[in-house]
């Protein structure tokens, strides 16, 4: 959530980012409201406790005859306390609910709108052209004996999947490729948990508007996360990191499932949209200051991973109203899908500021100043972007098909499979 005193001092640029997300500036209006009566529960509270300690000082040197008398006063006080201790916990949940209603504060010069209003930065690679009929990643992966989608079905229903022999292969390949240069950028690899608590998936922001895209076990009161940003994030949930010595990254290789709730008919043929995918995650903690320098950085080192894998791609600003509501920035990279004469979404990588980490309250301590102890803290910035992920086999296989229907491998994933130069159709 956002900071409360940010809030107070700036509603109308906090209006001005809900509008350009097409939420309604009344959210703010409302957050100030339910503040202001958090604050005057507290300031209510604490001076019926002041009164308490006060008259608890008067009974104990009361003379004898006089204490009956404050002693039924001190019961009535007790129980206004009490009293007002419990509206403190009523006005502080109502006050967390109304600001977990505001989304991220948009970042300057991020376009308003939805979907469709996004900014294309730049563009990289020519469009892949055929003297032949093309044919799309579900036939070429048929052919080559890579994935099975009927199988998927028959096991598992819709949307479901097996890669199979070089598709098994090729994925592993492309996932090492990706970690492989993580490792190179310093960041820390991970395995984690895929099953996260509810505070961890509301902390990242999914519990909000993607709530529907998530699987829930209601027995055990565990989501199944549709990315390892959100264990990444709880990772160091309720902890003061050191900075000191730069951001801390790590690389989350996981399973992950979405329910793709309201996209019926959409994508249906192939691997474009499934419920359940792999997926490398680069996560950052840093500082506020450095955070929009990180995110630049995440951008580069994915472009650079298409460019190495021969993809045409464009990278565009995504615009407020589609940046779910922990991002005040995203970017998205899309490489270009020839049947489907199209640029489809490779990765994302997000900007959160310190939305993500105010609300699962993890903070930096901040250098000492001169004769003074290093007492203070603030929350610090996360950000998140994909390097790999199982969509990515859609790209490759089209791109660099060939008439027969063997696919060639680019020359980056070779040593990944065994000097592998050529996909070849299987018998």
């Amino acid at each position: 959530m956002i900071d409360p005193a940010f809030l107070r001092e700036n509603p109308e640029l906090v209006k001005r980012s809900q509008e350009a997300r097409g939420e309604s500036p009344d959210t703010v209006d409302a957050a100030l409201d339910a503040d202001r009566e958090r604050r005057a529960a507290i300031t209510a509270f604490e001076e019926l406790r002041a009164a308490q300690n006060a008259h608890g000082k008067r009974v104990a040197q009361a003379p004898k005859d006089e204490k009956a008398a404050l002693v039924a006063e001190a019961k009535d006080l007790s129980e206004r306390v009490k009293q007002a201790h419990h509206a403190v916990g009523v006005a502080e949940a109502a006050s967390d609910e109304a600001l977990a209603r505001i989304e991220n504060i948009v970042i300057d010069g991020v376009p308003a709108g939805g979907e469709e209003d996004f900014v294309t930065l730049r563009t990289h690679g020519e469009v892949p052209a055929f003297d032949f009929e093309a044919r799309d990643h579900l036939a070429l992966g048929e052919l080559l004996g890579a994935i099975d989608m009927e199988r998927g079905t028959k096991v598992s229903g819709s949307r479901f999947y097996f890669l199979t022999g070089i598709g098994a292969r090729l994925e592993i390949a492309l996932m090492n490729l990706a970690l492989d240069r993580a490792l190179q950028a310093g960041f820390i690899p991970l395995i984690p948990p895929t099953l996260v608590r509810p505070e961890v998936m509301r902390g990242t922001g999914f519990l909000g508007q993607h709530s529907a895209e998530v699987y829930h076990l209601e027995d055990d009161d565990l989501y199944l996360v549709g990315t390892s940003e959100v264990p990444l994030a709880g990772y160091h949930m309720d902890e003061i990191l050191d900075l000191g010595k730069g951001a801390k990254r790590y690389a989350g290789w996981s399973t992950c499932y979405r329910r793709e709730a309201g996209s019926y008919g959409k994508d249906t043929r192939g691997i474009i949209r499934v419920h359940q995918f792999n997926k490398l995650e680069m996560f950052v903690y840093t500082t506020a200051a450095d955070a929009e320098a990180e995110h630049l950085r995440l951008v580069a080192l994915q472009e650079a991973l298409l460019q190495d894998l021969g993809l045409s791609y464009r990278v565009i600003d995504v615009a407020a109203g589609d940046l779910g509501s922990s991002a005040a920035r995203k970017y998205d990279v899309e490489a270009w899908v020839p049947t489907q004469n199209a640029y489809r979404e490779l990765t994302s990588t997000s900007n959160c500021t310190t939305y993500q980490a105010r609300r699962l309250d993890i903070r930096r301590r901040l250098p000492a100043e001169p004769g003074k102890g290093s007492g203070k803290t603030e929350h610090v910035a996360t950000l998140n972007g994909t390097l790999a992920t199982t969509r990515w086999i859609v790209a490759l296989l089209e791109t660099h098909q060939r008439e027969d229907g063997s696919v060639t491998v680019p020359e980056v994933l070779r040593p990944f499979l065994g000097g592998l130069e050529v996909m070849e159709p299987i018998a």
